[in-house]
């Protein structure tokens, strides 16, 4: 009977390729995206994964038959899922209004628990958590952007001279496209020659294709020096 502590090196060979194939998958679909997290730092946590999981399983087997040795395969595996978030958080951009880069923290954590589940010779459990997060992430994506991305509240912040008019002008562009405006907010811009205004929009878009439409018209009214939207 084999040992369970003992792994072969053709064993260690399929399960590293194994998580480096499932965790460039997930990689892509990022790097495509162009988010923060993308091809090469889904691999290499992919790949730390698997080979902390095949030390924590099979790195003491020297130890096995000892006495006062207590061999836990859990216990190494058990800090990376903690240990993940360091590289999750530094994907978190927090910009005041609203957060970015969940997904993708989110996306590093599962990548950590496909390594871990290679490592420990879970194959099919890593491939259909694999294929789950492919679909979670494009096809998903596309429904959400089809389906929800009208009712996400947007900042459309407009930068103009401070003239009579503007914000009359604006608001009747914003109601002809069909924009709902929830709430402007209206700040004067200091330390300028010129006596400027920030106007702050917060709005849900019924037509987001429109979107590069709408913006080229406000920026072509009178007293408007600069528009963005968040």
């Amino acid at each position: 009977m084999e040992s369970p502590w003992v792994i072969d090196e053709l064993q260690i060979s399929i399960r590293l390729f194994l998580s480096l194939l499932l965790g460039g998958l997930i990689g892509v679909e990022r790097e495509v995206s162009s988010h923060a997290a993308g091809l090469r730092t889904h691999i290499l946590v992919c790949l730390g994964s698997t080979l902390i999981m095949l030390l924590s399983m099979y790195g003491f087997s020297a130890f096995v038959n000892e006495i006062n040795v207590r061999i836990d395969p859990s216990r190494l595996a058990a800090q990376v899922i903690s240990g993940i978030g360091f590289l999750g958080a530094g994907t978190i951009l927090f910009n005041g209004r609203s957060i970015t880069g969940l997904t993708t923290a989110a996306s590093l954590w599962v990548v950590a628990g496909i390594g871990l589940a290679v490592g420990a010779g879970f194959y099919y459990a890593a491939a259909l958590c694999c294929v789950m997060v492919l679909a979670s992430l494009w096809v998903l994506n596309k429904a959400e952007h089809k389906y929800f991305g009208a009712k996400k509240t947007q900042f459309l912040k407009i930068h103009a001279l401070d003239q009579p008019g503007s914000l009359g002008l604006i608001s009747a562009l914003l109601g002809k496209n069909s924009i709902d405006i929830r709430k402007i907010a209206i700040e004067e811009v200091r330390g300028e020659d010129v006596k400027t205004v920030q106007m702050t929009f917060t709005v849900t878009l019924s037509k987001p294709a429109l979107l590069h439409t709408l913006l080229e018209e406000i920026s072509k009214l009178p007293g408007i020096i600069g528009v963005t939207l968040e």
